[in-house]
């Protein structure tokens, strides 16, 4: 058994636990003993090519229950699951999911081939602070420009209604963003103007088409009824836009973009939970992409990211996720706050230091 891929299994399936979903987390324990034992999910997997963290084996045989589950496709599946089944019971779910494996593994062995994409809406919410805090700081339109930005859905970031106990912005909408905020609110009265917006991602999922939304939905953890309600939102939120995502590697994109960016507006390059998969070299040329137009201009340009700590240079230990922004002229950096990957508490920070 491949002790790497067994691993991961046992990560994952803590991490969910961890991050409010019991379900995927008891999900995920069962593929892990089914893997030991040579069943189905060890036929599909269990020789895995490539890093299975990285790769995320695990989500990705997640989401192709959940979208089996959420099409139909196996309709005693569906009937396990939380949406029909709130009360769900662990030895039924795996019952089914376990048959499923084995009666679809040419269907399920499809679905693997591609990465989970989560555009966890939520992270909407802790970028926030930056967009809020860099148009108070500069009396001009903004330019976005979201670079890793899957299927777009956090690309009309602006046009979401986000609500705290202690403070509240934006339209108000069916399914308002909210999170534990500590720490004072950020400058809500800040004039903001999101004049042009683009985004690119290596391999985006077409929003507009009903496959690809539905495997969207399917990363969404099937317990958490709030993540799919802002999910939904967020995707009509997208269509009425009609959002587009270019297929672009980040690093060139962001070189032509760059380029030809306007004298009379704020650029702010965004990402979220992005940095850490693309290889060295493409990190690498991103970085110099934005120092390189931040110190050949007096336009101003900033870097605005939501990453894990030990993807932007902390300590390579740290578990933390950060909000940071780099700022040019002068690449000025400034640590906004921490959070977690699915933004269910912004603590707000106040350091700056030199890029």
């Amino acid at each position: 058994m491949n002790r790497a891929l067994l691993d991961h299994f046992t990560e994952q399936a803590g991490f969910c636990g961890h991050l409010g979903s019991p379900f995927t987390a008891r999900l995920i324990e069962a593929m892990a003993t089914d893997l030991r034992t040579g069943g189905p999910t060890a036929d599909l997997v269990g020789d895995w090519p490539g890093p299975p963290r990285a790769d995320a084996v695990s989500l990705r045989l997640a989401g192709a229950l959940h979208a089996a589950a959420l099409s139909g496709r196996d309709e005693a599946l569906a009937a396990e699951y939380p949406a029909a089944r709130p009360t769900w019971d662990a030895a039924a779910v795996w019952s089914a999911a376990r048959a499923f494996l084995a009666r679809e593994r040419e269907w399920v062995a499809d679905f693997l081939r591609f990465a989970p994409q989560t555009n966890e809406t939520r992270r909407s919410i802790a970028l926030l602070a930056g967009f809020l805090e860099l148009a108070a700081q500069h009396d001009l339109p903004l330019e976005t420009l979201e670079i890793g930005a899957s299927a777009g859905l956090n690309l009309f970031w602006d046009r979401f209604a986000y609500r705290t106990a202690s403070w509240s912005w934006g339209t108000p909408s069916r399914e308002p963003i909210g999170t534990v905020w500590e720490g004072p609110p950020p400058p809500l009265e800040a004039t903001l103007c999101v004049r042009r917006r683009a985004a690119c991602d290596v391999n985006p999922l077409d929003i507009h088409s009903e496959a690809e939304r539905l495997r969207l939905r399917s990363y969404v953890w099937a317990d958490q009824p709030h993540r799919l309600a802002r999910f939904d939102t967020a995707v009509a939120v997208a269509l009425a836009h009609d959002v587009r995502v270019d297929r672009a590697d980040a690093g060139a994109w962001l070189e032509e973009k760059l380029a030809r960016r306007s004298e009379d507006a704020l650029t702010v390059v965004y990402h979220s939970v992005f940095f850490q998969y693309p290889p060295p070299e493409t990190r690498k040329r991103i970085a110099s992409a934005i120092a390189h137009a931040g110190t050949t201009s007096k336009a101003p340009l900033a870097w605005l990211r939501l990453e894990p700590e030990a993807a932007i240079g902390g300590p390579r230990e740290s578990v933390r996720f950060l909000v940071d922004v780099i700022t040019w002229p002068g690449a000025a950096r400034r640590t906004l706050a921490e959070t977690d990957g699915h933004a269910r508490f912004v603590k707000i920070l106040s350091t700056a230091t030199r890029a």
